[in-house]
């Protein structure tokens, strides 16, 4: 593949146009990557592809992307990242919309994979989806004084989806915090492991396959942390004004609407100035992380 050349931003119409691109250069990339429909045996494949297609904004991997792309990124390596952040990110919906979890009975606009294959091939699906990611991750290409790198990679998305800070944790404390009285240091630690840590990671991984210097990574790994938190906040806004039956662990619980509104923009803002030292490069990563968090609300 080619490496692509981002667009020039000069309002949002051309942004769209950006992120329209670049979910379609993603599921391009997933189509490749995952098995044929009909390679046996045909129903965990079919409920594998059923899962990711069609698929979400693509938040993960297009952050994954970009960030590549500020940094001066080989986009072979960067696009086999972003397929595997949304097939990791793909899974984890799966087993959360299983009647043992959420129980929800749609997904992107379609009945939820358990509803569709049954319980236990959706569970399989999720299952296969993970591991294909990291059958990804495994065979990126790298020399050997970029073996570091790789490692760095497989380390940080395994934290991020772990049981003790990332995105397992998040859901084991979010089920047992379920109807149940929650502090404020819970509930960020909740919304900090379940969501903003595969954010952190999409953003960390690029920058680690990248090449870039420890102190950039460290910059970017702050500001992916403050815009994963953001992006939750946000997502809890709109649920509660939507009258979700999601669980009540949210920050407008906490706090009310309007202030959490401020701390999502106070979020992002702060998560801008750790990206400065970026200048013109890092523009378009600005305005990913505007769109993916307050211009929502």
């Amino acid at each position: 593949m080619k490496r692509e050349t981002t667009p020039v931003l000069t309002n949002d119409l051309t942004f769209q146009e950006y992120m329209d691109q670049r979910k379609l250069t993603i599921d391009k990339h997933l189509d490749h990557c995952l098995p044929p429909l009909h390679t046996p045996p045909e129903i965990i494949h079919q409920a594998m592809r059923y899962s990711v297609f069609p698929g979400g904004k693509r938040i993960r991997p297009i952050l994954a992307l970009t960030t590549g792309e500020a940094v001066g990124g080989d986009f072979q390596k960067l696009i086999s990242l972003a397929a595997a952040l949304e097939m990791i990110h793909t899974y984890s919906l799966i087993h959360d919309d299983l009647p043992a979890m959420d129980d929800d009975d749609y997904r992107r606009g379609q009945p939820s994979t358990h509803k569709k294959f049954g319980e236990a091939i959706a569970l399989l699906a999720g299952n296969g989806l993970l591991i294909r990611a990291f059958q990804l991750l495994a065979e990126l290409p790298a020399q050997a004084a970029e073996k570091e790198s790789k490692v760095a990679v497989l380390d940080q998305i395994c934290r991020a989806i772990g049981t003790t800070q990332g995105m397992l944790a998040g859901q084991v404390m979010d089920l047992v915090k379920k109807g149940k009285p929650f502090s404020a240091q819970q509930l960020e630690q909740i919304h900090s492991a379940k969501t903003g840590a595969l954010i952190e990671a999409s953003v960390c991984c690029a920058a680690f396959l990248s090449g870039a210097s420890e102190e950039a990574c460290k910059k970017l790994g702050t500001f992916g942390r403050r815009i994963g938190l953001a992006f939750q906040i946000v997502d809890d806004i709109l649920d509660s004004s939507q009258a979700s039956s999601k669980p009540p662990a949210t920050y407008p619980a906490m706090y009310g609407f309007e202030a959490s509104r401020k701390m999502a923009i106070e979020l992002v803002e702060k998560a801008l100035q750790d990206i400065e030292f970026l200048g013109s490069r890092g523009e378009t990563l600005t305005e990913l992380a505007r769109y993916i968090s307050v211009r929502r609300i």
